[in-house]
């Protein structure tokens, strides 16, 4: 599979930099808005159309935007997606806008949709950045849906409105309260953790969950690397701009 292709940027987001259990990035939004499914739902995919058009425009202007002023014009391009977003759910999907509230607005600073325009859409063409964005919003997607369906089952027996609980069931009402969130995120990064030492010691190939680029950037010796995202050049000490 080559490394920009297509389906490479949708699996990168779903999977190998998932941005809540690989990245833990947007854990704002992840630990406040996920008390149900539905709510999960729908920050993902608000902030996966943000996520998409910022950086398939910022691609589109990214030989035209002066590298000094970039983090402004990046900021300034999300917001304007972001207002547009939060208009259109006041007008359509009132209920939805009610239950994000505040959290909408604050997608313009979520570090995903920076991170992403800074990483991967101001150093790419418009189509790759494109499907960057739709991976990495897919895979925050996923991740809030699914801790939104746990703690709203163990909470209140429901997913998306429907009973799957027996009558007799008693709601454990702590998981729709802010530690639930805490507890259930904990709870799926333990497993993913336990999947990929079980996956070492019988010898597989696990590099690639935590790693966009099978390597271990944290302990990583290399100060002149690659980014891991798009195979961009970029110094170790360029993240302080």
């Amino acid at each position: 599979m080559k490394q920009n292709s297509i389906s490479e940027r949708l699996l990168n987001g779903l999977v190998r930099e998932n941005p809540t259990f690989v990245l833990m990035l947007g854990m704002c939004p992840t630990l406040a808005v996920t008390t149900s499914a539905v709510n999960g739902l729908g920050m993902g995919l608000t902030t996966m159309v943000v996520l998409a058009l910022s950086n398939m425009f910022i691609s589109l202007l990214r030989k035209m935007i002066p590298d000094k002023v970039r983090i402004p014009a990046f900021i300034v391009i999300i917001a304007s997606f972001v207002t547009v977003a939060e208009l259109l759910l006041k007008a359509f999907i009132p209920f939805l806008y009610d239950a994000l509230g505040l959290y909408i607005p604050l997608i313009v600073v979520n570090c995903i949709i920076l991170g992403r325009a800074e990483a991967y859409a101001s150093k790419n063409n418009v189509i790759l950045s494109l499907f960057d964005g739709i991976g990495m919003g897919l895979g925050f997607t996923c991740a809030l849906t699914i801790i939104g369906a746990i703690r709203e089952l163990i909470g209140a027996g429901k997913v998306f409105g429907f009973s799957l609980m027996p009558e007799s069931y008693v709601p454990c009402s702590i998981f729709v309260l802010a530690p639930g969130a805490f507890f259930v995120l904990a709870a799926l990064t333990a497993i993913q953790n336990k999947v990929k030492i079980a996956g070492e010691k019988k010898g597989k190939d696990m590099s690639k969950i935590q790693s966009g680029c099978g390597a271990d950037c944290m302990n990583c010796s290399d100060t002149d690397c690659r980014m891991r995202s798009g195979g961009q050049e970029s110094k170790e000490g360029e993240s302080n701009d």
